[in-house]
C-alpha cells in the first residue's frame, strides 16, 4: 500500500485532492456502507448473482475512484464468487472488504 494513500489505518484515494474529481470521490466514499450492507443481506438472501454483481460493482468503482488499495481484496470476492469457493471462503472475503471498506476517507491524509 501506498504511504500517501494509507494512514492510521484510513484508505484514501489517488484522486482525492483532484479539484475535478474530489466531490465524485466524495461521493463514493458516502455510498460506501450502503453497497457493504446490499453485499451483506446478498450473502444473508444467499442472492448469489445479486452478490457477484455488487461485488463485480464495487470493484470496478473503487478502481474507478482511485481507491486501488481495495483492489486485491475485491478481486478475491469476485474470484471467489465466480469460482464457486466454499461459503467459508466467500464469508471471509466479504468480511476483509467490509473491513477495509470502513477505512475508507476522502481527502487526502495529513
Amino acid at each position: 500500500m501506498s504511504e500517501l494513500t494509507v494512514r492510521s489505518g484510513y484508505v484514501y484515494s489517488t484522486l482525492g485532492l483532484d479539484p475535478d474529481l474530489g466531490e465524485l470521490v466524495e461521493m463514493f466514499v458516502d455510498e460506501i456502507p450502503q453497497r457493504v450492507s446490499k453485499i451483506r443481506k446478498c450473502w444473508d438472501d444467499t442472492d448469489m448473482e445479486s452478490l457477484e454483481r455488487a461485488a463485480h460493482q464495487l470493484k470496478g468503482a473503487a478502481g474507478s475512484y482511485g481507491f486501488e488499495e481495495l483492489t486485491p481484496a475485491l478481486q478475491r470476492l469476485d474470484h471467489s464468487l465466480r469460482t464457486s469457493r466454499p461459503d467459508a471462503d466467500i464469508l471471509s472475503a466479504i468480511e476483509e472488504v467490509a473491513e477495509l471498506c470502513s477505512r475508507v476517507r476522502s481527502g487526502a491524509p495529513e
